[in-house]
């Protein structure tokens, strides 16, 4: 694997994985807010 080849490789994995954590930090923002409304009417 070339430099340049390694450059866009982690590139392109860094991205995923912020993708990645940006989805599992709205699932827990979402399951919070869920939990808050439904202790809330109860």
């Amino acid at each position: 694997m070339t430099p340049e080849e390694e450059t866009e490789y982690r590139r392109r994995r860094k991205s995923r994985n912020l993708v990645v954590a940006g989805t599992l930090l709205f699932f827990v923002v979402l399951f919070y807010a869920i939990t808050i409304v439904r202790i809330g009417d109860g």
